[in-house]
């Protein structure tokens, strides 16, 4: 397998910060939940070291162990949206914070982009192949000023940008997987998807992604109440 030895330090610590920077602003979003951040910096912790022991780097174990770190993410977020309690706290987070959290999406797109330079991953999980989600990144300031600062835009534009965004998150997700080095792997074999089996890269479908999804969940269902 491919290692990625070869790749620029400054990759790793981009992404680092990145997740740091999701942390923080969902830390944001719950009005300063030291509960959750501890929750989450915790979860991060437990995710780097698995990744760092080289857990996920038995790509034939049938369920993937990589996908395995997404269960209990999905799980979790799965008993918030229905428990009085989970609710309780969906509707306590911040949408305008919310919103703004997308922008990381930017530094992602930029890192992924560095990684498939260097052969971790493979074209097609990038802007420049399948994968739009840097759009959505982009236009979030835009949305944030003109929803929530200017109030020019109405939350039915909100709630149909969330929707966009969360088919193109869908989109690179279904992707990402599909071009990983697992049984199941339908693309992408001359160069697939590697980089998510080591640490600090292996934050983004444990940490990042659950965080920008429970993001856009939480704003339509806001929405649409």
């Amino acid at each position: 397998m491919h290692s990625l030895d070869t790749i620029p330090a400054y990759v790793a610590i981009s992404f680092t910060a990145t997740t740091l920077l999701s942390i923080w602003l969902f830390f944001k979003a719950t009005n300063h939940s030291k509960q959750t951040l501890i929750f989450l910096i915790s979860w991060a912790i437990l995710q780097s070291f698995a990744a760092l022991s080289g857990l996920y780097l038995n790509t034939s174990a049938v369920p993937p162990r990589i996908l395995l770190s997404l269960l209990p993410v999905f799980i979790f977020i799965g008993v918030l949206f229905n428990s009085q309690k989970g609710k309780a706290f969906i509707d306590s987070l911040s949408l305008e914070k919310l919103t703004l959290l997308h922008t990381v999406r930017v530094p992602v797109e930029i890192v992924l982009y560095w990684l498939f330079l260097h052969k971790a991953i493979p074209q097609l999980m990038t802007f420049e192949g399948r994968n739009f989600d840097i759009l959505a990144g982009i236009t979030a300031p835009i949305i944030y000023y003109f929803v929530f600062v200017k109030k020019k835009l109405s939350h039915k534009i909100l709630l149909g940008w969330n929707i966009v965004c969360l088919l193109l998150l869908i989109n690179i997700v279904v992707n990402a997987i599909l071009a990983s080095p697992v049984p199941f792997q339908q693309f992408a074999f001359e160069q697939p998807n590697i980089a998510i089996l080591y640490f600090p890269y292996n934050l983004l479908p444990s940490v990042v992604v659950p965080l920008v999804l429970f993001s856009h969940l939480v704003v339509i269902r806001r929405l649409l109440k």
